[in-house]
């Protein structure tokens, strides 16, 4: 009986495990087919989201060149190298190397991927925008865990001499500062999309294919003349230093176009390298900073006593003693002057006598003729920052506040608006919009000044610079009649009025029978010797538009004799 049990027993088992087998068998089979059939999808995207990516791929920046075509700002390639902390071998010669080539210290690099490793990080840059050729240097090292991209980098030819207007961008290409920044959407362009694979070690197997192309940024022509740009830099660089001043700019408009043919300050900077750069340096101080624009005003002044039909360019006032009392205040000359008419008036610059002007007038005569010429509000170049000064409007003028507008104190202005406004006179009265881009055809103006009065105030302003006892006679240039005025204003300190510290001005028009160039310059506390406007700032005038007269080849026109 027990022979026939062990039998049946073991043919049991024999079938047990073949069932056992057969039921793996077809587990194997379903899985198989679960996999391969209903999880395809499931399991491909599984896979891709580990291999495959989508990366960008940077647009080139559009370029940025001067009304003549030269390039004031072009995009270059360069590398970035970055690394997976978790993977990159730390080896002394290793790092050595990359030190060597990169230019950064051995310690800088190490202390890094200590960090990212504690902060268990996967990406990290060692350094970016590397020129090409040691971008490839790196690359045929074939380090484990370090890894390559390709990038732009801007430069800027004209580097400290365009800097303020030009701008910068920042370490992924986009507009940081200036034009650069006002106009980024514009130059920036659409970076492109491409799907890649990648091995577990984050290595590029292949491309794809492209998802979407990239579209390059579109270039800028600038209303600067690179060749002005320079001349006016050099001489505004040249006179700050010699009158010891602590900042100063300079802006050259051409009348007809509104165009800006150079904007310059100093102190500047170094687009390519700014590295320890002051940040305070990268203000373009001729469109953000405001100043009181003392004497400068008082054209506006007898241009609003013309427009009121009550005086004439031959009207005599009587400035005598020399001072006038207002209210509680006194109004000084510095000198006697005596019976003078209103062009003798501007010609000297006398205060009592531009007070005793608008004293006589209605309380906002003053203050219509500025307000539609532009101060006040802003030029709407579309610069990053750009300030729109301050014009109160009262609605009852003390007398002393009047009178102190009237000499350019109590309001304020950029060298930019006051530049606008001088070009306005010169203009027969016209205001045309002001442009930092190239344009081809002028545009519409609007009439905001009676052009009979311009003209006047043209010819006033000639005698400014012609006579040799006037405020603007530096300025002179021989074989052009050249109309100008000077200003020289107190700076605000912690305690009013500082005795010794001054902003020196002069604004300056040529040539005087056919206006085409207006310059403004304005030097900020000038410590030297001088610092009347007629002797700081209006041989910076002089320099600079001698040179713009010749670049632009425009011919001398009558020449006026000294009187």
């Amino acid at each position: 009986m027990r022979r026939n049990i062990l039998p049946k027993f073991i043919a049991w088992r024999f079938y047990f495990v073949i069932a056992f087998i057969l039921m793996i068998v077809m587990g194997l089979i379903v899985r198989l087919i679960d996999l391969t059939l209903l999880k395809k999808n499931f399991l491909r995207d599984q896979g891709d989201a580990r291999a495959v990516r989508v990366v960008d791929v940077p647009a080139f920046r559009g370029m940025m060149t001067d009304r003549r075509g030269a390039a004031l700002a072009i995009s270059t390639s360069v590398y970035s190298v970055w690394v997976n902390p978790k993977e990159f071998s730390e080896n002394k010669k290793i790092v050595r190397t990359l030190s060597r080539l990169m230019n950064v210290p051995v310690e800088t690099i190490l202390s890094s991927i200590q960090k990212a490793k504690i902060k268990n990080r996967e990406f990290l840059y060692l350094k970016r925008g590397l020129a090409p050729e040691i971008g490839k240097k790196i690359k045929q090292l074939s380090l484990h865990g370090m890894y390559l991209q390709q990038e732009y980098k801007r430069f800027y030819p004209e580097a400290d001499i365009a800097a303020h207007v030009v701008g910068f961008t920042n370490t992924d290409d986009r507009g940081s500062e200036g034009l650069e920044l006002a106009y980024d959407n514009w130059l920036a362009g659409t970076p492109g999309k491409e799907m890649i694979v990648k091995d577990r070690l984050g290595r590029v197997i292949s491309n794809l294919k492209t998802i979407q192309t990239q579209k390059p940024g579109q270039n800028i022509s600038l209303s600067i003349d690179n060749r002005i740009q320079y001349v006016a830099y050099r001489e505004l660089m040249d006179g700050v230093q010699k009158n010891k001043a602590q900042s100063g700019s300079v802006v050259v408009l051409d009348i007809k176009t509104g165009e800006i043919l150079a904007m310059v300050n100093q102190p500047s900077f170094n687009p390519n390298n700014r590295a320890g750069v002051n940040k305070e340096n990268f203000r373009n101080r001729a469109v953000t900073d405001t100043f009181e624009p003392g004497s400068t005003i008082k054209t506006f002044s007898i241009t609003s006593a013309l427009d009121s039909g009550k005086y004439k360019m031959d009207t005599i006032i009587d400035t005598r003693p020399g001072w006038l009392r207002v209210g509680h205040n006194l109004v000084r000359d510095e000198h006697t002057t005596g019976l003078l008419t209103v062009a003798r008036i501007l010609q000297i610059s006398s205060n009592v006598g531009i007070t005793k002007i608008i004293l006589s007038l209605p309380a906002n005569q003053l203050w219509n003729v500025l307000q539609k010429i532009g101060f006040g509000e802003t030029t709407e170049i579309n610069f990053p920052g750009e300030r729109s000064g301050l014009l109160p409007k009262r609605n009852v003028w003390s007398p002393f506040a009047l009178a102190t507008l009237s000499f350019g104190y109590g309001m304020s202005a950029t060298p930019l608006q006051l530049a606008h406004a001088y070009a306005i006179l010169a203009n027969d009265g016209i205001k045309i919009p002001l442009s930092l881009l190239k344009i081809e055809k002028a545009p519409e103006g609007v009439q905001v000044i009676n052009k009979d009065v311009s003209q006047q105030m043209m010819r006033m302003l000639e005698t400014v610079v012609s006579t040799k006892d006037a405020s603007g006679f530096p300025a002179r240039i021989q074989g052009y009649r050249i109309a100008g005025k000077t200003g020289t204003a107190r700076i605000v300190g912690l305690h009013g009025y500082e005795k010794h510290r001054h902003v020196s001005s002069f604004v300056g028009i040529a040539p005087a029978s056919h206006p085409r160039i207006v310059i403004a310059v304005v030097v900020n506390d000038p410590a030297g010797k001088e610092y009347y406007g007629g002797l700081v700032s209006a041989p910076i005038f002089k320099k600079i538009m001698e040179s713009t007269l010749r670049i632009l080849n425009i011919p001398p026109d009558e020449v006026t004799t000294a009187s």
